[in-house]
């Protein structure tokens, strides 16, 4: 379900990048940091494969036909396939969203209910978290995890960014190397109920 990355020969991988990928799971802030990227002059894709009923099969094409087009991502599938498009578009900057997991199961849970899409059940083996919850909190824990041992001896490449707790412009312009913005940090999807993916 979740397998390694596929091995890239050196001269398939794509060059000059500086991509971004936002590789947090949803609702841990995903679209915020979407419109802030936004708002920094980045183009930026979100979702892309969410009805796609074979996307685990199909993520990688659709990855590498859409980001020469954007400079940044974010939602999915991007979280699941962070390791193949870091091989793919090297040199490109990671940013992990992540938020408290009670907090996060009740608001996917609210946010998704019993409806399914291909897109989570590729993720979670399960396409709903209604009934579910125990599953999906064991594969976000897996994934934070996940990235964290991946990027340890890659610091500079990735940022952890928990916009519950109040990180905004002065933690993540720095790290893209932009000067910080004095307007307000978006927030938004704050109290939607629409299922995406």
């Amino acid at each position: 379900m979740h397998g390694s990355p596929m091995e890239i020969p050196e001269d398939d991988r794509i060059k000059p990048n500086s991509k971004i990928f936002c590789i947090g799971f949803h609702k841990t802030g995903t679209t915020s940091l979407g419109s802030a990227l936004s708002f920094l002059g980045y183009r930026v894709a979100g979702a892309i494969g969410t009805r796609d009923p074979d996307i685990a099969q199909n993520a990688l094409t659709k990855a590498r036909r859409i980001v020469p087009n954007y400079d940044a991502f974010q939602d999915n599938p991007w979280p699941i396939i962070f390791r193949d498009v870091d091989k793919l578009f090297p040199n490109s900057k990671f940013i992990l969203t992540v938020r408290e997991p009670s907090s996060w199961i009740d608001s996917v849970v609210r946010h998704f209910g019993s409806k399914e899409t291909p897109m989570r059940t590729w993720i979670y083996g399960v396409g709903s978290p209604l009934g579910s919850e125990d599953v999906y909190l064991s594969r976000y824990s897996k994934h934070n995890a996940d990235v964290l041992n991946y990027f340890a001896q890659r610091s500079d490449d990735l940022l952890i960014m928990n916009l519950s707790l109040g990180d905004k412009w002065e933690k993540l312009c720095p790290f893209l190397g932009r000067e910080v913005l004095s307007r307000p940090f978006p927030h938004a999807n704050k109290g939607r109920i629409e299922a995406k993916s």
